[in-house]
């Protein structure tokens, strides 16, 4: 059924323009970040403290999710070998992580290592960029599904988020959300908000969800920034809580972990998850 036509950047704008709204308030902003006052991580201290099992994400039957369930153990260096990916999923299987998070030229190995394991394999499309073209991520999303992904994060368009031009950008999302949805393989998408104003951000997760994703994500790690938590919390505020939020990018221990569940991520890409799953054990 063809759409009708409307005006996508007028429609997103003033949805965006809400919620930006509704986030700023006449109490202003923190001295020591500059953020709105509830994203302040030293404000969500008093959350953090209460206990991790209070920041953790509730499943079905009501009982908390431990750290290592919200851990995508990622591993996305160019120059990672095959010894070290083996490695990251033999990690992934002992401390029982969600996912593994690597490249598509190393999908189908780390789904055979992970084969008859509760840890799903997920892969990057468009990464780190998201300069390639709508056709080109839909097929690799494909090919990664087809190698054993059951999870894709892909980046967006920024240049044409940047540029206005939001069709390209919805068109870009839904390239690889109709195959996730298709494969049954969850989508997360990647908006890069380091590079991006808040009036983007929110135009971005509201595309996301338009486009029927899974998750909407923080960052690449590669970007000039990584996960705040006044990004997740702007972000959740958007998706509302329908919506999965992915936090990534420089969170390195438990405390990081705990503040981006605090603002709202119910799942985390890092590299450290084995010293974070660790440092929760000590704690």
């Amino acid at each position: 059924m063809e759409r009708h036509p409307v005006d996508l950047a007028r429609l997103v704008a003033m949805m965006a323009q809400e919620v930006i709204a509704q986030t700023r308030r006449p109490s202003g902003r923190c001295a020591c970040h500059s953020v709105v006052e509830d994203c302040c991580p030293a404000r969500l201290q008093p959350i953090v403290d209460a206990g991790a099992a209070r920041l953790g994400v509730t499943a079905t039957g009501g009982a908390p999710q431990p750290v290592a369930a919200l851990i995508d153990h990622t591993l996305l260096r160019p120059e990672a070998s095959r010894s070290e990916v083996e490695q990251l999923c033999r990690e992934a299987i002992e401390f029982r992580f969600a996912t593994v998070c690597v490249n598509p030229a190393w999908v189908s190995l780390c789904a055979m290592m992970l084969q008859g394991t509760p840890v799903a394999v997920c892969s990057v499309v468009g990464f780190p960029l998201g300069a390639a073209t709508p056709d080109v991520k839909h097929y690799e999303t494909r090919r990664a599904s087809f190698d054993g992904a059951r999870e894709i994060d892909i980046v967006i368009n920024i240049g044409a988020l940047k540029s206005g031009d939001l069709r390209l950008v919805e068109h870009d999302i839904e390239a690889v959300t109709r195959p996730c949805r298709d494969s049954g393989v969850l989508s997360k998408i990647i908006i890069e908000a380091a590079l991006l104003t808040d009036e983007e951000k929110a135009a971005a997760c509201v595309l996301a969800k338009a486009a029927g994703a899974d998750y909407v994500k923080t960052s690449t790690g590669f970007g000039p920034g990584g996960a705040t938590v006044a990004d997740v919390a702007l972000m959740r505020r958007v998706v509302g809580a329908e919506m999965g939020v992915k936090a990534a990018g420089g969170i390195r221990d438990l405390a990081s972990l705990q503040a981006m569940v605090a603002a709202g991520a119910t799942r985390v890409g890092v590299s450290a998850g084995v010293r974070i799953v660790r440092e929760e054990m000590k704690a």
